[in-house]
């Protein structure tokens, strides 16, 4: 009983009715015969696709953007390197030169002395303006003490004790009143306590709470009695349109659902279950046939033009490529090297010119700023000779110390 049981990794085959072994062969012929056209049209699309991106597209793609690159980017970037970038430095030093120099020069030698001279005179405008300032304010401030003296003595004599008479009199109106009010309230509430909230309780506790508690009573009996009848009548109709909804609808859909749907879906899913998988085995073996297909076009076009175009291109084509390359290639090239080592050194000779133009205006600059400082300061004072040194050793006499001087060389200024 063991030996015939499957092994545990051996996945247990499905059993399969007549219905399924009945569909499965027609179906699988009839879809064989109309996927083999699509599977062996798709993959020649598929390697038509391949090939024209491999051949074309992106030789082509790699051609336009080499043109692009020099159409566009070339032409710009040397304009900027060699036209722009020399120009814009040679401004910026000139604007250096002609602006900043200058702005720099005025700065230190005209602003920064007259803003000196002028910082000076402003302290001494004010010290003085500070000494006039503190003079009057002492004035003003001996006058408001005498005046703040005068007011404390008025305070002290007169409004502090009319103040004291005025809260006296104050302190006993309002005792009197507050005397009157605790009165007039009193009497008040004990005639409304006894007038209107002693009748009004009796009456709430004698008279209106009996009467609520029975209107009460008989309003929940009746509630019940209204419910009881609606609750009958309710329970009738539902067990009546229960039954008949079930009797009427229910039972007929479940037996065409059992009797009559439920096995036209088993039949459809056997349909379309074998329908698809006859899709994947018929897609497969197309698959093989264009691939046998594909081979043998594939040697077949190879014997024909791959063969003959490449010994063409080895017998033929090489040979005269290397001609011309060595013929006419090469001395053209050696001569664009020719041209292009000429433009360098045109350009090295243009910015060697530039660069010397612009050392000859900063030096006319320099010597301008001189001409205007020796014309506004004068011509700067020459060197003197150097002080003679003394030889050392001992001092000399008018250094030694004598009888009348109290310095020695060593203690001298």
């Amino acid at each position: 009983m063991d030996l015939e049981k499957p092994p545990a990794d051996r996945p247990v085959p499905r059993a399969e009715g007549c219905l399924t072994v009945a569909v499965r062969l027609p179906v699988r012929i009839v879809v064989l015969v109309l996927v083999v056209p699509v599977r062996v049209v798709w993959d020649a699309l598929a390697v038509g696709g391949r090939l024209l991106r491999d051949s074309v597209l992106r030789p082509v793609g790699r051609a336009l953007s080499w043109v692009a690159w020099a159409v566009f980017v070339w032409p710009w970037g040397a304009l900027w390197r060699y036209v722009v970038a020399p120009a814009g430095r040679m401004l910026v030093r000139l604007g250096y030169v002609l602006l900043v120099v200058p702005a720099v020069w005025l700065y230190d030698r005209v602003l920064t002395p007259l803003g000196q001279v002028i910082g000076r005179a402003a302290r001494g405008t004010g010290a003085v303006l500070a000494r006039a300032l503190r003079g009057m304010g002492a004035g003003l401030a001996w006058v408001l003490r005498g005046v703040g003296a005068g007011l404390g003595l008025v305070y002290a004599w007169l409004l502090v004790p009319v103040g004291r008479v005025l809260v006296a009199l104050l302190q006993a109106a309002g005792t009197a009143l507050v005397a009157v009010g605790l009165g007039t309230y009193r009497g008040v509430a004990w005639l409304t306590r006894y007038l209107i909230v002693v009748p009004a309780v009796w009456c709430y506790v004698w008279v209106l709470t009996p009467v609520g508690r029975a209107a009460a009573w008989t309003a929940r009996r009746l509630g019940r009695l209204v419910w009881m009848i609606f609750g009958a009548i309710g329970t009738c109709l539902y067990w009546t349109l229960y039954w008949t909804a079930r009797i009427l609808l229910v039972l007929p859909a479940l037996a065409v659902w059992r009797g009559v749907l439920v096995p036209l879906g088993r039949v459809l899913a056997v349909v379309g279950r074998e329908t698809a998988e006859a899709f994947g085995h018929a897609w497969r073996v197309a698959g093989h046939v264009s691939l046998a297909v594909g081979r043998f076009l594939a040697r077949l076009l190879r014997l024909t033009f791959v063969e003959p175009v490449r010994w063409a291109w080895r017998t033929l084509l090489v040979p005269f490529g290397q001609a011309v390359r060595d013929t006419v290639l090469r001395p053209a090239a050696e001569a664009a090297r020719g041209v292009g080592r000429i433009t360098r050194r045109t350009l090295a000779a243009a910015r060697e010119s530039a660069r010397q133009t612009l050392a000859a205006a900063r030096e006319s600059a320099r010597q301008a700023r001189a001409d205007v400082r020796r014309t506004l300061f004068g011509a700067p004072r020459e060197p003197g000779p150097l002080p003679r040194a003394e030889p050392r050793g001992e001092p000399g006499a008018a250094a030694a110390r004598t009888l009348g001087s109290r310095t020695t060389a060593l203690t001298k200024d």
